[in-house]
C-alpha cells in the first residue's frame, strides 16, 4: 500500500511504502535493552542465592556448633514423643478453630456496630458515641491476658445468678470484647477513607442515608481495609491460646500438659507448628490481597 505525500507546490508527490498489519521486529536498541535487563536479572538472582546461602549457612553454623545444641535438639526436638502426643495436641487445638469462629463471628458485628456509633453524626447518638469511645479506649489500652483474667477470674467472683462459670466462654467473651474494639478502629478508619462527595453523589439520586450507607460507604470502606482485617484475624487465631490460662484445654493446655509428664518441651513445638499450618497460608493471602488493594487504588489513580 502506498502514500503519497505531497512536497508542496509544483512538485512531485514521493510515495512511502508502509504495510498494516505486518509482523513487528524488535530493533537492535531494543534487543540489546532485553539482553541486558535479562543479564540483570541473572545477576540479582545469583546475588540474592549467594546472599541466603551466606547468612542462613552462618546461622546453621552457629546453631548446631553450639555447645547446648545437643541438649536443646533432645528437649525440643524429640519428635518421636512429639509424634506420640500429637493427637491431643490436634485435639486442643480444635478448641482454639471453634474458639476462633465463635470470636470472629462476634467480633465482626461488634466492631462493625461500635464503628457505625463513632462515626454517625446524629445528635441522638450522642451519648452512645460518647460510650463507644471510652469502650474503644480502655479495652485497646488494655494488654489481653489482663482481659481474660478479669473476666475469667472476675466474673465468677460476683456469684450473679444466671450467669455462666464456664471457663471457654469467659474466654470468648474476652477476646471478643478485646478484638471488637480494634476491629471498630480499623472500620472505622475506612469509613472515613470514603469521600465525602461519595454521600452527596448517593443522596442526590435519592437514596436514604441507610441505603448510602449499606451500598455506598461500607462496600467501599470494608473493601479498603480487608488487609488489617484479615491481620487481625491472623492475630486472633494466635491469640486464642491465651484462654489457656483459665484451664480451658486447648491446644497449648494440652502441650503443657503433656510436657510437665515429661520435662519435655517438643509438645510446645509441635503446637507452634499447627499454628503455623494456619496463619502462614492465611498471612500469604493477607499480603496478596493487600498488594491487590495498592495496584487497584494506583490503576484508579487513588495512591
Amino acid at each position: 500500500m502506498n502514500q503519497e505525500v505531497g512536497r508542496g507546490s509544483g512538485e512531485e508527490p514521493v510515495s512511502a511504502p508502509y504495510s498494516f498489519g505486518g509482523v513487528w521486529t524488535p530493533s537492535e536498541i531494543e534487543i540489546s535493552r532485553r539482553v541486558a535487563r535479562r543479564k540483570r536479572s541473572q545477576k540479582n538472582a545469583l546475588v540474592a542465592l549467594l546472599s541466603t546461602l551466606l547468612v542462613l549457612g552462618t546461622l546453621a553454623v552457629i546453631l548446631f556448633t553450639s555447645p547446648g545444641w545437643k541438649s536443646l535438639s533432645e528437649t525440643f526436638f524429640a519428635w518421636a514423643y512429639g509424634v506420640e502426643v500429637l493427637p491431643k495436641i490436634i485435639l486442643g487445638f480444635g478448641a482454639n478453630i471453634f474458639l476462633t469462629v465463635i470470636a470472629a463471628s462476634s467480633v465482626a458485628i461488634f466492631g462493625l456496630l461500635i464503628a457505625l456509633v463513632r462515626t454517625s453524626r446524629s445528635p441522638a447518638i450522642t451519648p452512645f458515641r460518647l460510650l463507644a469511645t471510652i469502650y474503644v479506649d480502655v479495652f485497646r489500652g488494655i494488654p489481653m491476658l489482663l482481659i481474660i483474667l478479669l473476666v475469667g477470674f472476675g466474673v465468677p467472683a460476683l456469684r450473679l445468678k444466671g450467669v455462666t462459670n464456664n471457663v471457654f466462654i469467659l474466654g470468648i467473651i474476652a477476646v471478643i470484647i478485646t478484638y471488637s474494639a480494634y476491629v471498630a478502629e480499623v472500620i472505622r478508619s475506612g469509613i472515613l477513607t470514603v469521600h465525602p462527595s461519595q454521600r452527596a453523589a448517593a443522596r442526590s439520586l435519592g437514596l436514604s442515608n441507610f441505603q448510602t450507607l449499606r451500598f455506598v460507604v461500607l462496600p467501599q470502606a470494608l473493601r479498603r481495609v480487608t488487609p488489617p482485617l484479615l491481620n487481625d484475624l491472623v492475630s486472633l487465631i494466635k491469640d486464642t491460646g491465651l484462654v489457656s490460662i483459665l484451664g480451658v484445654t486447648d491446644a497449648i493446655r494440652a502441650a503443657q500438659i503433656a510436657s510437665s509428664r515429661s520435662f519435655n518441651y517438643t509438645p510446645y513445638v509441635m503446637a507452634a507448628i499447627l499454628f503455623l499450618l494456619i496463619t502462614i497460608p492465611l498471612t500469604r493471602y493477607t499480603d496478596r490481597t493487600l498488594r491487590k488493594s495498592i495496584e487497584r487504588q494506583n490503576a484508579q489513580g487513588m495512591a
